[in-house]
Parts: structure tokens; sequence; C-alpha cells
């Protein structure tokens, strides 16, 4: 089966937001709904530093990725970090995670960025399995303060 990576169109919302909502039971989030309502929003604007890509497989809809691209201290290019990649479970196993990474690795070029970013939960060994592939996991520590939130 072949996956394509896309754009999002504003037809694509249920769909996304079906795939947003796995995403954020995987990892335990409550996300309001006026954050996620600003997320798609964001995704759908190209002035917006918040972009998504959307894989389709058979045409469907079966993972998703969201990303931010923003200046550097490191470096006189841009940098992508991707901040959520997510595969429906039905459809693991099948090229749609490495789709979604060879895809953004070749936008990431092609836009001239000087690096790409991510992070998973060292737990989330399946996600690990794919990032091997393109880069050793460094030794940096993430720490995160949550301050005031809608």
């Amino acid at each position: 089966m072949t996956v394509t990576v896309r754009d999002p169109t504003a037809a694509d919302e249920a769909a996304w937001r079906k795939l947003w909502a796995g995403y954020n039971d995987f990892y335990r989030a409550d996300v309001p709904e006026v954050v996620t309502a600003y997320t798609w929003k964001r995704a759908l604007d190209p002035a917006s530093p918040v972009f998504a890509l959307l894989a389709e497989q058979d045409g469907a809809l079966v993972g998703m990725a969201l990303c931010v691209h923003h200046e550097g201290t490191w470096s006189l290019t841009g940098v992508c970090y991707l901040e959520d990649l997510f595969v429906d479970p039905s459809a693991r196993g099948a090229g749609v995670g490495r789709a979604l990474m060879e895809h953004l690795v070749a936008l990431c070029r092609a836009r001239g960025w000087s690096d790409l970013y991510w992070h998973t939960r060292d737990s989330n060994t399946a996600a690990r399995q794919l990032y091997d592939t393109y880069v050793a996991a460094d030794d940096h520590v993430r720490y995160r303060m949550e301050l005031d939130r809608p």
C-alpha cells in the first residue's frame, strides 16, 4: 500500500482531529478544545511557523506530524522542531511513520534549514526504533515548566 504525505486542507479537519485525539490519548494529555482549534488554524495558515503534514493511505488519513519552524542561535538558517508525530494504530508497521519522516527531512533540506530535532519518551520503543534509523539519541535532558495555560 502506498503512503502519500501531503499538506493539510480545511476538509481534513475531522480526520486530523481523530489522529490528534489518538496522539493525546497515547501521551495521556488533556489538550483543551480552544488549543486544538488554534493548533489546526495555525497548521493551515501559511504565515504561521506551525505546519502539519498528513499521511494518506488508500484514501484515509492514517498519520500526522506537527512541526514548528524557527530561527536558531547556532546557525544562520532555520531550524525545524518535530513536535508531534502520530500514526493510527491500524496503520502501524506499514511505513507511515517513515514516510512522514522522509518527507519532513526532504522538506527541511529543500528549504535550507540546518537542523531537524524532536524528542519522545524513553519508553516509546516503537517510535525510537524508527528514530534511531535516522540519528542516535543525544545526551540532552529535557526540562519542562508548565506556566499559565488556557
